[in-house]
């Protein structure tokens, strides 16, 4: 009893105190008049208290996300939908549902009568500003009833999962002679002999060597066909991204940290897209994801929701023992690189195989976008070691747009840079 009184509001609270100072009244003064609309003032919240406890249960709800991955930047829709079994009355219900500061503002709604013969259908947007795995929920309902004297509280629904993944920007252009895999040309080979019953042709693509068009097969299909040399263990492209929480500047949205993963996102997507055989890696050479090349949807979702759950790493430095891109092409994203984490990556990376850096001149992003116009002197360095070793780099800022930065790093050659987003 006790319990269900402890849900009485404040109007409750002071027809229930003003029943029972008219009952002591009636005492003193000795009015049995008094007493019996004492004893029904004091009788009403505590009966209504008692019937709303006993029926609350009877409200149900369902939660539906629109879609259920969702990238940032872009807009979710969340459904609900409210019902009541049985003919007893209800009053208001207030609705709050549990959404995480990332995905938008916190919805609320009022249900001044719920129909018992039917479902109330609510909707609200989601605005997604931060990828990650996101819980959304519990729904809460605050249920009072028609005079306004009793409510309680209850959770009709618990969390949702919605995966928010990064955003992608679309690219266009391949690194000068990438074919299918990897090497200074474009070209890998299946076997280890030059004969003609070794080469097998494909549609060309923008970016290939114009060099490896196949004239016979060309003119049979009435189409530009080239030589795909292939070997297997050599096909492919590893993207490798940098995550380490030191190498990074900024916070939330903004930081430097979630422009390197929405990069390797567009990147691992559109090299996929042409038909590559895609590797993520992380700085340490941890696969997070491996897709075919021409696959379905299903392998952009494998790369985005392992970038949706990527949290930064703590190490400090990049350990490798080996090559990250295990002798395929590759593409880093890289944050703040110290001289020994750049001869950690250049090491292991053959000569003869494309290395390609998008380096990140990550204090641009604790200043702002408008914030220093100078690269900093640990940038200008690894840029220089990595150029000298023989890799394209290109230096982006936080005011680099994605495609210009992917055109670059696309005419970049090896040993030569480009610098993006008007820095000097």
């Amino acid at each position: 009893m006790l319990r269900a009184l402890s849900g009485l509001t404040t109007r409750g609270r002071c027809l229930l105190a003003a029943g029972l100072a008219a009952a002591a009244c009636s005492f003193v003064l000795n009015e049995r008049d008094l007493l019996r609309v004492a004893v029904f003032v004091v009788a009403l919240p505590v009966l209504v208290t008692v019937f709303i406890s006993a029926s609350r249960l009877r409200i149900g709800a369902t939660r539906s996300l629109h879609p259920q991955r969702v990238s940032v930047g872009s807009t979710g829709e969340v459904q609900l939908e409210l019902w009541r079994n049985g003919r007893l009355p209800a009053g208001e219900v207030l609705l709050e549902d549990g959404v995480p500061y990332a995905l938008g503002a916190r919805p609320r709604f009022v249900v001044e009568r719920l129909p018992h013969d039917r479902r109330v259908a609510l909707r609200y947007p989601l605005q997604p500003v931060l990828r990650g795995i996101q819980q959304v929920g519990p729904l809460r309902a605050t249920i009072t009833d028609p005079f306004g004297l009793c409510e309680f509280e209850r959770e009709l629904i618990a969390h949702s999962r919605l995966v928010v993944v990064p955003q992608v920007f679309p690219l266009w252009g391949l690194p000068s002679g990438a074919g299918v895999g990897a090497g200074d040309d474009g070209t890998i080979r299946l076997h280890a002999g030059q004969g003609e019953p070794d080469v097998i042709v494909r549609q060309y693509r923008v970016g290939d060597d114009l060099r490896k068009v196949h004239w016979r097969s060309t003119a049979r299909r009435d189409e530009i066909m080239v030589r795909v040399e292939e070997r297997p263990w050599r096909g492919g492209t590893t993207v490798l991204l940098d995550h380490r929480a030191a190498a990074h500047h900024g916070a939330g949205p903004a930081a430097s940290l979630e422009w390197a993963v929405s990069f390797a996102a567009s990147i691992a997507l559109h090299l996929r897209r042409s038909g590559h055989h895609v590797r993520l890696v992380s700085e340490h050479g941890v696969t997070l994801a491996d897709t075919p090349g021409e696959g379905g949807d299903h392998y952009d979702h494998v790369v985005l929701d392992a970038l949706a759950a990527l949290q930064p790493a703590h190490q400090r430095d990049i350990t490798l023992g080996h090559d990250p891109a295990e002798g395929q092409e590759l593409v880093a994203v890289l944050g703040t690189v110290s001289a020994e984490s750049v001869h950690e990556l250049a090491r292991f990376r053959p000569r003869g195989i494309r290395s390609l850096a998008v380096l990140l001149d990550t204090p641009g992003w604790s200043a702002g976008v408008n914030g220093s116009e100078r690269r900093s002197a640990a940038t200008e360095d690894a840029a220089e070691l990595l150029r000298g070793a023989g890799w394209g780099v290109v230096v982006a800022g936080p005011a680099s747009p994605m495609p210009q930065v992917w055109s670059e790093l696309c005419r970049a050659g090896v040993g030569r840079g480009a610098l993006i987003g008007g820095q000097r």
